[in-house]
């Protein structure tokens, strides 16, 4: 990613230019766990939401608008956030006759960059209710769990009694707001919640919790985190189905929630902003 601009001191553009997105192709992080873009195990999105957004109106008087961007996790690439942050800034002087011109100029630009179809949505600030949920299911974070691994070891990861040839199936939504990983660009920390749904024999939660703790130092862009952690529970654990969903703090007006699913499990649009954020 030699032509990207994260980690870059960079001049924020004052007209629009959408020739300042930067694509990151999925595969190159995808290789490390050994899928494919042309066969994934999962389904699923990354769901940006962007808190600055504005433009002009053709009387001159600025606009301003939240957006919440779907980029499919089959797309070629992903887009660079901060090559992200610098093109909605260039929107800031441009004149767009009505708003839907702007969200039409937005879903062109990301899909040329992503390689497939991104799906745009804007929500002028007035009149804008604000919907903050907390996650449902069952929360880790009580757990007096004994963390010592700091890099991710999917070995943490096992069922609640393994010594069983076959146990009862069970369905659970379990999550923590303990998880931290690196950019692997700037090193800063990246905090979010992480969600897991699965129908199965009984996943440790324990060991569910020190595995997510793990990711503590690991260095990874926010959807390849996610992706590891549904290959490496499936892997290990085998549930029937399994969703991963991660809502990350937001930086520089955006915020990055992706969901990786064994099935095409939920409404993206509908997508909740978690009180935390």
């Amino acid at each position: 990613m030699s032509n990207g601009v994260l980690g870059r001191q960079t001049a924020y553009p004052d007209r629009y230019d959408p020739s300042v997105l930067v694509p990151v192709p999925r595969q190159d992080n995808r290789d490390v766990l050994g899928i494919s873009n042309s066969k994934l195990p999962f389904c699923g999105a990354d769901i940006w939401n962007a808190y600055e957004i504005s433009w002009l109106d053709t009387k001159g008087l600025p606009r301003v608008a939240r957006g919440r961007f779907i980029f499919p996790c089959s797309s070629e690439n992903i887009v660079e956030s901060k090559s992200l942050k610098l093109y909605l800034n260039s929107l800031n002087q441009h004149v767009f006759s009505h708003d839907e011109q702007v969200q039409l100029a937005i879903a062109r630009d990301l899909t040329d960059v992503a390689g497939s179809t991104v799906e745009v949505y804007l929500q002028p600030f007035h009149g804008m209710q604000e919907l903050l949920e907390a996650p449902s299911g069952l929360s880790l974070d009580a757990l007096d769990a004994d963390c010592t691994a700091y890099q991710p070891d999917p070995a943490l990861l096992c069922l609640s009694d393994e010594s069983q040839q076959f146990s009862a199936v069970v369905d659970e939504v379990l999550y923590t707001d303990l998880f931290r990983s690196l950019c692997p660009v700037t090193g800063q920390p990246d905090w979010a919640t992480i969600t897991v749904c699965y129908k199965g024999e009984q996943i440790s939660h324990e060991g569910l919790l020190q595995y997510l703790v793990s990711y503590r130092e690991h260095q990874g862009f926010h959807e390849n985190c996610v992706e590891k952690i549904y290959c490496e529970i499936m892997q290990r654990c085998r549930p029937q189905s399994l969703s991963v969903e991660a809502n990350f703090l937001r930086r520089g007006g955006l915020d990055i929630n992706p969901v990786r699913s064994s099935a095409q499990m939920m409404d993206y649009v509908l997508f909740p902003r978690y009180n935390r954020q």
